[in-house]
């Protein structure tokens, strides 16, 4: 893999890393909260993107870079799933003539949700930002033949979120995988499903990817699939015990003993986690809402009462 920085791979501004010719991931350090990855195939004739960004700024220098790499204008943008920070950009592209394509669950969530990120760090800059759901959709899996490339979609059913989508390139053997995976981040399963995360995985591994772009985090390797499955499985051993001794997901998650998993950034997550995990235990339905402001104020007590912060 080559790297072309923008800024500077070491700092906080996004940079471009050439994964294989004519593939590209748009990499945002430090991978926190709102600072998602991106990428695009090009053949230099068209181009597809996958996801976007928070911010126009952010969506702006995704912009320039695809026409840094020498690639046209985006035909196509594939949102792996309907959060904003992988989605507020789409407004951009699709004015200069991008078709978006999602799952059919992204969408509807997409619309549900509307200014999302607004509601929870709404004194961000996130510039002029138009909310443009897929136009084109699909419901378990979809070929695109574009960018000189075959592209795959696949749904792997609730797992991050109702809508997730994994982009597979069977040719140059790189997934993007949304937020089913995060590297050196901690997962967050909130809106999705712990059981779904799990099986999405299995499905991630079938693919036998050698170059992993996570939705959060620096590019890597097949190797963070046994990172991310040892944390739920430990997520799920820590609500059995938890709920059955008659705890709240905040007691839970304070009491908890981390290990390694201390070492992933936005640690708070966990109580998030365990709200969702309660909920299936309780036999509430993967993906089915929960109350996201209690999750957050959780969150904001695991953080020594400082409120997570919007990283873009």
């Amino acid at each position: 893999m080559g790297t072309t920085a923008i800024v500077d791979t070491t700092g906080t501004e996004p940079y471009l890393m050439e994964l294989a010719p004519d593939v590209h991931a748009f990499c945002q350090p430090d991978g926190g909260w709102c600072l998602s990855n991106a990428g695009f195939v090009s053949d230099g004739t068209s181009t597809l993107l996958v996801d976007t960004a928070a911010t126009e700024r952010r969506a702006r220098l995704l912009r320039d870079a695809i026409a840094t790499a020498g690639a046209p204008h985006p035909q196509y943008v594939v949102n792996t799933h309907h959060h904003g920070d992988h989605t507020y950009g789409n407004g951009l592209f699709a004015a200069g003539g991008s078709a978006v394509v999602g799952h059919v669950a992204c969408r509807r969530e997409l619309l549900a949700a509307g200014r999302q990120l607004h509601g929870v760090w709404p004194d961000v800059d996130y510039g002029d930002i138009e909310i443009t759901a897929p136009s084109i959709t699909y419901s378990e899996s979809m070929r695109l033949h574009t960018a000189g490339s075959e592209v795959r979609l696949f749904h792997p059913g609730v797992a991050h979120t109702p809508g997730d989508t994994i982009v597979w390139l069977p040719r140059q053997r790189i997934v993007f995988t949304g937020d089913l995976v995060f590297n050196g981040g901690t997962p967050f399963i909130l809106m999705g499903s712990l059981t779904g995360s799990l099986r999405a995985l299995d499905l991630l591994r079938s693919l036998d990817a050698e170059i992993v772009v996570p939705g959060h985090g620096p590019v890597t390797d097949p190797g963070v699939y046994d990172t991310m499955e040892r944390y739920l499985r430990h997520l799920g051993c820590l609500a059995d015990t938890g709920r059955a001794a008659g705890h709240t997901p905040l007691q839970t998650a304070r009491a908890a003993d981390l290990g390694a998993f201390a070492q992933l950034r936005e640690s708070e997550r966990l109580v998030a986690n365990l709200h969702r995990v309660y909920a299936e235990l309780d036999g509430i339905a993967p993906g089915a809402p929960l109350d996201v402001a209690a999750a957050f104020a959780d969150m904001t007590e695991m953080n020594g009462g400082v409120p997570v912060a919007c990283h873009a």
